[in-house]
């Protein structure tokens, strides 16, 4: 059966190579977009329910469990910094597989054991799904459309979430218990996340023109990283330090939306879907549009100009909105809008257009997963720092608190990253020879 796949897989493969732009910009985009979309069904729903009234170590049990899922996540990334950079293409499909399996798995022991003995299975749950991404964006980078496919993953990234916590809160109004809520959510998944892998694998591999405008992306051993580190690492720490800030206030603002919301005073299931389908086809315009600029230094230098102006959104955003000048819904949005705008570039184009500069030998998982190991870090220090400083916290009162200055401090770290990538010898060598080629 296994060889007979193959096979198939392979056909399709081959009929993939012949078809037009446009048509493989949709097909790849759309399964990448499908494929994410449902990894975030066994992810983000059990983050709706509030399970009032229930402690843990004398903690707020949602609390901890957001923590121990992100524990377990931001673990995934740190070992995804030498795993994903490592992975071979033909191990990527029974990895995604495996791991959403294992993490649904996580999910019905979940269900079964009564809170709030169960948490141990929402760490195993977050180890699952923490090397997801770079797997999926395996798939994409190292393209001339990297930029247009990332808009489809950008759209999944920011929708999927608030779209499976609108699911999730509709299952628990129709009476399906908080804890079981997760399983059901996956179990409704599962059979498009298993067709929408396959639509991944017979994926052509990147064509000679995509490497003459992008560069090889091979595997990195451990002596690879360290070199790359060594030339460019204080650029690169400059914008991860960026990174963490912005993955702060996203984490929170993602996991936190439903005490938020109820702080304001919106109980709409559907208010999650609602702000993130604005915001992520707002920011998918702004990513495939840059698909048209060929000049990769240029585009590189755009994005950082991208993450500057997301943080200044975040704090005038803000700033209106305490001072009532703007409602909470629309503040919602405009918040959220800023901190993608900062927070997408990151997760695979920024890093995609460095590396086509710099035609070193690396690839994008390796970056995003520092940057993404370190992120984690920084959301789970700031989350235990709030729950042992106070028994209550009012969420609302915290996320607009870091919204005035998390923006600035990034500001200043893609700053200097700015200033320092312009300085390398190196970028201003390879930038000419990609001018010439495009």
């Amino acid at each position: 059966m296994t060889t007979n796949l193959n096979k198939i897989s392979q056909n399709i493969s081959e009929k993939l190579v012949n078809k037009s732009s446009l048509f493989m910009t949709f097909y790849v985009g759309l399964a990448a977009f499908s494929t994410y979309t449902c990894m975030y069904a066994f992810r983000k729903p059990f983050t709706v329910a509030l399970f009032e009234g229930i402690m843990l170590w004398g903690l707020n049990y949602k609390v901890v469990l957001v923590i121990l899922q992100l524990l377990g996540y931001t673990a995934a990334k740190g070992y995804g910094i030498k795993f994903i950079s490592e992975v071979k293409p033909e191990q990527r499909p029974k990895l995604i597989i495996g791991m959403v399996l294992y993490s649904h798995l996580s999910l019905l022991m979940f269900s079964i054991i009564p809170a709030p003995d169960n948490w141990p299975f929402m760490f195993l749950n977050g180890i699952g799904l923490g090397m997801i991404y770079g797997l999926i964006f395996s798939y994409l980078e190292g393209r001339k459309i990297t930029e247009l496919l990332s808009a489809f993953l950008v759209i999944s990234f920011i929708v999927s979430s608030g779209f499976m916590k609108t699911i999730g809160s509709l299952l628990i109004n129709s009476g399906v218990d908080e804890s079981k809520m997760p399983f059901v959510v996956g179990l409704i998944f599962m059979p498009i996340f298993l067709i929408s892998v396959f639509a991944l694998v017979v994926v052509p591999k990147p064509s000679e023109a995509d490497i003459q405008s992008r560069s090889l992306r091979p595997p990195m051993d451990q002596k690879d990283r360290g070199k790359f580190l060594s030339k460019y690492g204080f650029g690169l720490y400059s914008l991860i330090a960026a990174y963490i800030f912005m993955t702060i206030f996203r984490d929170i603002r993602d996991n936190f939306s439903a005490e938020i919301w109820k702080e304001i005073g919106q109980k709409n299931s559907l208010i999650f879907s609602k702000t993130e389908i604005i915001i992520g086809l707002i920011i998918a315009i702004n990513i495939g549009i840059g698909y048209k600029i060929k000049d990769n230094k240029l585009a590189f230098f755009i994005n950082h100009l991208f993450i500057i102006l997301g943080c200044l959104l975040i704090f005038l955003s803000t700033r209106s909105f305490l001072l009532n000048y703007t409602s909470p819904f629309w503040w919602m949005v405009l918040s959220g809008l800023g901190i993608y705008m900062a927070y997408i570039p990151f997760n695979g184009v920024l890093f995609d257009r460095l590396l086509a500069v710099l035609k070193e030998k690396a690839n994008v998982g390796f970056l995003f997963y520092m940057a993404d190991f370190a992120g984690y870090l920084g959301a789970i220090f700031v989350m235990l720092t709030q729950v042992f400083s106070s028994k209550t916290t009012n969420w609302l009162e915290l996320i607009s608190n870091l919204a005035i200055w998390l923006p600035i401090v990034s500001i200043l770290f893609v700053t200097i990253s700015l200033f320092y990538f312009n300085s390398k010898s190196s970028f201003h060598t390879n930038s000419n020879k990609d001018i010439a080629i495009s």
